[in-house]
Order: C-alpha cells, then structure tokens, then sequence
C-alpha cells in the first residue's frame, strides 16, 4: 500500500494531538514541546519545483546529451512532466502549444493516462485523456492559475500543481 506525504502527515499530526491529550495533566504545560519533524506540505503552485536542467536517469529515454529540460516532477515521484510549452499558457495566442512529454518512472501496461485537473484544488474537474499514456500530449486548461492534476494510468497515481499563466 503506498501512503501519501498528505497522509503520512495527517498521521502524524493525529499522533501527537492524541499523545498531547494524555498528559494527566489538567492545565496545558508552560512550555509546549516540539512537535516531531513532518515533511513541508505547502499547497499549491507556490510549493511546485519547475526544475529546468538535467532530467533524472529515469525520464531520459528518447533523449540525447545532457537531456536537459524544463520539468515538473509528481510529488511521489511516479512521474514527470517535461514542458515543451514552458510556460504553460491558457489561451494561448503566440503558436506555441502546451506541450507535455509524461514519463512514468516505471514501465506500465498499456492504457491511457487519465488527468483530474481542479484550479487550486476547487470546483469541478476538468478530465484529459493521453490515449496510449504517459507519453507526448497538448494539455489545455479552461483557465488561468494554479492547477492540481491528479493523474492515474496502468498502476500508478499521482498528482502534481502546474501553473497555467494567463
């Protein structure tokens, strides 16, 4: 079963409210202890890494050189999102496309790479289909800001934010 930083994070932040409730102590302590270390899970565009350098050795498949390249990484690392169209643009005007090259990080069955796409995690999915998945694609976008895909193909998920300019 593999478990997400979110919930990982959700645990630990349980654990230590209940560990915090079974002090036997009925006034809170002066000095409040530190809580353990959780992983930083800032939300949003704001927390994606846009790396723009050399791919890691498992993207690099159809590459030559230093397969350098703009990219997004999934946050649990399934999967990258190499942006041709850096920088992603809604209604774009310049004859530039959205180009997104997805790379699983291990091989998969056939199938089609489905996208939940919700800007800043809100209102109702927009879907997108990479028909023989992940691999080479235009994703459009109805609008501009932050986007949050949650992406699934033969055996694996994933999710990541893209921002999408206006």
């Amino acid at each position: 079963m593999t478990v997400s930083l979110r919930q990982s994070a959700a645990v630990l932040a349980a654990c230590a409210m209940l560990a915090a409730g079974c002090t036997g102590q009925d006034q809170p302590s002066a000095t409040p202890s530190p809580s353990p270390a959780a992983p930083s899970l800032a939300p949003g565009c704001a927390a994606t890494k846009v790396e723009n350098g050399p791919l890691p050795d498992w993207a690099r498949a159809g590459f030559s050189g230093d397969a350098r390249a703009v990219y997004v990484l999934g946050v649990q690392g399934e999967i990258a999102a190499v942006l041709f169209g850096h920088p992603l643009t809604h209604d774009r005007k310049d004859g530039a496309s959205n180009k997104i090259l997805w790379v699983s990080r291990e091989a998969s069955e056939p199938g089609t790479l489905t996208i939940k796409a919700r800007r800043e995690g809100t209102g109702e999915p927009v879907l997108r289909e990479v028909s023989r998945g992940p691999g080479p694609s235009i994703i459009d976008l109805p609008g501009p800001g932050c986007w949050r895909l949650y992406l699934s193909w033969p055996g694996h998920t994933d999710t990541m934010d893209l921002v999408y300019a206006g």
